[in-house]
């Protein structure tokens, strides 16, 4: 009797399995689609819109839920999830386009969110320098201009790409630190980067317009505003007057993941009615405001579904206290902040915040081969 061999295949790897497997090259990339597996959450739509997705989606194969009640109509609308591969949803957009209701519409926003998924790449360090009193891992460490110097070169030196400089601790319960307390420990090291010719992007973590104005005078490249444009309603004028790029924090799970997506997505319309180009702007989910432990592990593993918003996505997750070692060292914590970091390689990240450099540049070089 015959023994068959089953294994399974990651849908990330198709099409070098199917290569493997001697496949016809000049059908490689349309055979790869028909393998690659998507699963899309709809929000939001009419009675009318669901049963023609619904009804389309199972005409080729796909499928797609509803609410339970959309058949006896006692709800208005239903979110949806639309689940099939990408050769399936692709013919689903094209056969809704003729369709009433909106569906064209809808058919085309199928077409833009297949076309944007991202080619697999390997992620940007940034290396966090505190100029602070009372940073909940390195308080002080850096606070003095000379030992601040001294840890900017040994980033610089272990390879960062780009190096965040923030001058206002925003721990738990963090004292807010004034405009100009902020500047008076940022503009020295801003001048000794400017003297010496340092080229690694400079980002600055503020949420005060007026502190990221001086910094961006002073070459700084990028600002990191972690509430989000909700501290300082003038921070987006600033950043579209300069042109510099700006990442934006959420600051509070709510009650779902779809909470954390959908303020993002708000952040980025206000962010793009302002004047900001989308090139210009990051999002972060904001890993420690504002969140429990069960809710930044649960975004931690499902990183991967906001790049549908269409941004690239930064985590910074180093050394936090969802790690759960209030008593470790940092060395004991940096080993936890590479293992987990580790993942959001594999979900494709952007870029990674954290105070150990050489430790995470040693990974992406291992994870290079």
């Amino acid at each position: 009797m015959t023994k068959f061999q089953l294994k399974k295949v990651n849908s990330a790897d198709i099409k070098q399995e199917l290569e493997l497997i001697g496949f016809d090259n000049t059908y490689l990339t349309q055979a790869t689609n028909k393998y690659k597996y998507i699963n899309i959450k709809l929000f939001m739509l009419t009675l009318p819109q669901a049963n023609i997705l619904k009804q389309t989606a199972l005409s080729v194969g796909a499928d797609c839920a509803v609410h339970r009640d959309i058949l006896t109509a006692k709800v208005e609308t239903t979110d949806c999830i639309l689940g099939g591969s990408y050769s399936q949803i692709k013919k689903i957009a094209q056969k809704i386009s003729n369709q009433p209701f909106s569906m064209s519409k809808l058919s085309n926003e199928l077409e833009n969110f297949l076309n944007s998924e991202k080619e697999k790449t390997l992620p940007k360090i940034v290396g966090i320098l505190n100029l602070t009193k009372d940073s909940f891992s390195d308080g002080g460490q850096y606070y003095e201009f000379e030992s601040a110097i001294k840890h900017l070169n040994k980033m610089i030196d272990d390879g960062a790409d780009i190096i965040d400089i923030g001058a206002e601790s925003t721990k738990p319960n963090f004292t807010p630190i004034s405009d100009e307390e902020q500047l008076r420990e940022l503009v020295p090291v801003l001048e000794y980067i400017n003297k010496t010719n340092i080229s690694t992007p400079i980002s600055i973590d503020t949420r005060s317009s007026v502190v990221a104005k001086h910094a961006l005078d002073l070459g700084a490249k990028i600002i990191n505003d972690i509430s989000g444009f909700e501290h300082d309603k003038n921070m987006p004028k600033i950043i579209a007057e300069s042109g510099a790029k700006i990442i934006l924090q959420n600051t509070n799970f709510g009650s779902s993941i779809d909470n954390v997506f959908f303020d993002l997505k708000n952040k980025l319309k206000l962010a793009l009615d302002s004047g900001i180009e989308k090139d210009n702007i990051i999002l972060d989910v904001g890993i420690g405001f504002g969140k429990t432990k069960e809710q930044n592990f649960e975004l931690i593993k499902r990183i991967d579904e906001f790049q549908s918003i269409g941004c690239k996505l930064m985590l910074g997750i180093s050394r936090k206290s969802l790690l759960d070692m209030p008593h470790a060292t940092n060395e004991e914590k940096d080993i936890f902040t590479v293992a987990l970091n580790t993942l959001a390689i594999e979900k494709n990240v952007d870029y990674l915040r954290v105070h150990n450099v050489k430790l995470h540049k040693e990974l992406i070089k291992l994870m290079e081969q």
